[in-house]
């Protein structure tokens, strides 16, 4: 099936076409996708998905097939499969960007095949539920691409130098002492460090937060329930002449 959405990211067109040429940018950004991989123009990945209950998990790889920077348009193709065997999806994905003063306009074109459990959506719902997506990718891009603030440059202090002051030598057994002092303030220091460099690598290193499934239901609201009520309807009826029936027996 061959899928057309838009969007509009704030940010200016040669941003917005360096980004969509890095997927190690881009790929955090789409719903329930994971990067695992990049060499050169070739990567792989995995995307969670969510059907209610029922959670899939695809893994497969893409490449850019073409890269026009005169037209500033990708073309991407890219295939998975679902790890317990239950369906299939391959897609060839067009990007063109178009710059519209501080922003940029995005047109996607998708020849989209699938097959298993999300195949039963069909192509009406499979549009709405993407370009929901595709809005969600924009604003996390938008933010990803927005110029960071820059923090005030703290305030110079001047300092005015002092004359040395002269003072009278110190005996030669008070300095003595002073430094044995200082060293074996030194070893207490150095003892500590110790300690606490130990402690520190002891400490596990937190695990990365896995990539949080993308629920197609959610992200389809008004479209389950516009098919939802027409069948609701239809079993309802059905019920009512069983009933009817029963009763005129």
């Amino acid at each position: 099936m061959k899928l057309e959405h838009s969007f509009t990211v704030p940010a200016d067109l040669d941003t917005v076409w360096q980004a969509v040429l890095d997927p190690e940018r881009v790929a955090p950004c789409m719903p329930g996708a994971t990067l695992t991989e990049v060499d050169g123009d070739a990567f792989k990945g995995s995307v969670k998905v969510k059907l209610g209950p029922i959670s899939l998990l695809y893994k497969g790889s893409g490449e850019f097939l073409s890269k026009d920077e005169d037209t500033r348009t990708v073309v991407i193709k890219a295939s998975g499969k679902d790890a317990r065997g239950n369906g299939t999806a391959a897609a060839t994905v067009t990007v063109t960007l178009t710059g519209e003063g501080d922003s940029t306009a995005g047109t996607v074109v998708t020849d989209l095949s699938i097959t298993g459990k999300p195949a039963q959506f069909g192509r009406g719902m499979i549009s709405e539920v993407g370009g929901k997506i595709l809005d969600t990718f924009a604003t996390c891009l938008a933010t990803k691409l927005a110029p960071e603030e820059e923090s005030p440059a703290p305030a110079l202090s001047v300092v005015k130098e002092d004359k040395p002051v002269e003072t009278a030598a110190a005996p030669v057994g008070s300095v003595a002492a002073a430094r044995a002092e200082a060293a074996e303030t030194g070893r207490h220091a150095a003892n500590e460090m110790t300690r606490t460099d130990r402690k520190l690598s002891a400490a596990p290193t937190p695990a990365e937060p896995e990539t949080e499934a993308i629920d197609l239901l959610a992200y389809a609201g008004p479209s389950v329930v516009k098919r939802a009520v027409p069948l609701l309807a239809v079993v309802a009826a059905v019920l009512a002449f069983i009933t009817l029936r029963r009763r005129n027996r």
